[in-house]
C-alpha cells in the first residue's frame, strides 16, 4: 500500500466553553526559567490547522494573548481564526510569532515539523509545547514511528536552549474545544525535563478543564507517541466508537509496595507539583 505520513491532526467542530481556573502566568523575568510570575504573557501557536485552531481560542479564554504563526498570515482563514480567537489575537509569520512569545506551541505535523521546528530562530528560555507524533502508515495500514526517539526529543536537540514539553498529543481537538462533551475527566500526559515548564503546562491543562498527568522526563515522549498511535487504532479500523484517555486514580499499589522494591528516580526529590482536580487521596484499602 502507499505510505502516508501524518501529524495526527483530526478534523473537528469548534464548540467553545470557557473554563477559567488555575491560571498560570508567563510574564517576563530576569530568570527565564521562572515564567510563572507577573502578568499573563503571549502564546505563539505555530500552525493554524486542526488542534492549532482549537488550542489558540482556549489559551485566549484563559487570558493569554495569542499570536498565530502561519505560512500565510494574511489569508482569509487566518484572519477568520484571529477574529474568532479574540482577546487581542493576531497572526504573523511562523518565525515572527515564535520570537514574540513567552510560550510556543508547535501545532504542525510530520514531516513538516522537521523544517518548521528548525527555522523559528532562537527559542532559548522559552517553553515549547510539542503536540505532534512522528508516524506513518505501514504496509498493514497501522501507524509506525518514523524516528528512533520521539518528535519532542528531536525538537529539543534542534533547540537545545528551549524547554520542550510534550503535551496535548492524545486528545481529539473537539475535546480540547469542550472537554465536557466526554462527561468525565480527560487525561493529558505531560513529559518534560524542566520541572517549572512541566508545572506551567500542567496548570494550563487544568485551566482548560482537563486532567494533567506527570508522564516523566522528556524521553517518555516516546511512550506518549506510542499511546497516540494506539489512540488511532479504532479510527483507522473505521469503528463507530473510538476513545479518549482517562487515567483513573489508584490508591492500592502505593500502599502495598515498600520503598526498596526499586531504585529512586533521578528527580525523586524534585517532582513537579501537579494540579489536584480530582480531590484528595483516598486512604489505603486495608491491606
Amino acid at each position: 500500500m502507499r505510505t502516508k505520513v501524518f501529524g495526527f491532526h483530526r478534523i473537528v467542530l469548534l464548540p467553545l466553553v470557557a473554563l477559567l481556573c488555575a491560571l498560570p502566568a508567563l510574564g517576563s523575568s530576569s530568570d527565564s526559567s521562572q515564567r510563572t510570575v507577573g502578568k499573563l504573557g503571549k502564546v505563539a501557536i505555530i500552525g493554524t490547522g486542526d488542534l492549532g485552531d482549537s488550542l489558540g481560542p482556549r489559551f485566549a479564554q484563559l487570558g493569554y494573548q495569542v499570536i498565530y504563526g502561519s505560512r500565510n498570515p494574511a489569508s482569509d482563514s487566518a484572519k477568520a481564526l484571529v477574529a474568532h480567537t479574540g482577546n487581542g489575537a493576531s497572526a504573523a509569520s511562523q518565525r515572527e510569532a515564535a520570537q514574540s512569545a513567552d510560550l510556543v506551541v508547535l501545532a504542525v505535523g510530520w514531516p513538516v515539523m522537521r523544517t518548521v521546528a528548525q527555522n523559528l530562530g532562537s527559542l532559548d528560555g522559552k517553553i515549547v509545547i510539542d503536540i505532534s507524533t512522528a508516524a506513518e502508515q505501514g504496509e498493514d495500514g497501522y501507524f509506525t514511528s518514523v524516528v528512533e526517539t520521539s518528535a519532542a526529543e528531536l525538537i529539543q536537540d534542534w533547540n537545545p536552549g528551549a524547554k520542550v514539553v510534550k503535551a496535548f498529543a492524545v486528545q481529539a481537538s473537539y475535546v480540547v474545544d469542550d472537554p465536557t462533551v466526554m462527561e468525565g475527566p480527560i487525561s493529558v500526559p505531560i513529559a518534560a525535563d524542566d520541572r517549572n515548564a512541566k508545572e506551567v503546562v500542567a496548570r494550563i491543562v487544568a485551566g482548560m478543564g482537563m486532567d494533567p498527568f506527570d508522564a516523566g522526563p522528556l524521553r517518555y515522549s516516546r511512550e506518549i507517541e506510542a499511546f497516540a498511535r494506539l489512540y488511532m487504532v479504532p479510527i483507522l479500523q473505521r469503528r463507530q466508537a473510538a476513545w479518549e484517555p482517562y487515567f483513573r486514580r489508584s490508591y492500592f499499589w502505593e500502599c502495598a509496595w515498600g520503598d526498596d522494591w526499586s531504585d529512586p528516580v533521578a528527580d525523586a526529590k524534585n517532582l513537579a507539583t501537579m494540579p489536584n482536580n480530582q480531590g484528595p487521596a483516598k486512604p489505603c484499602p486495608g491491606l
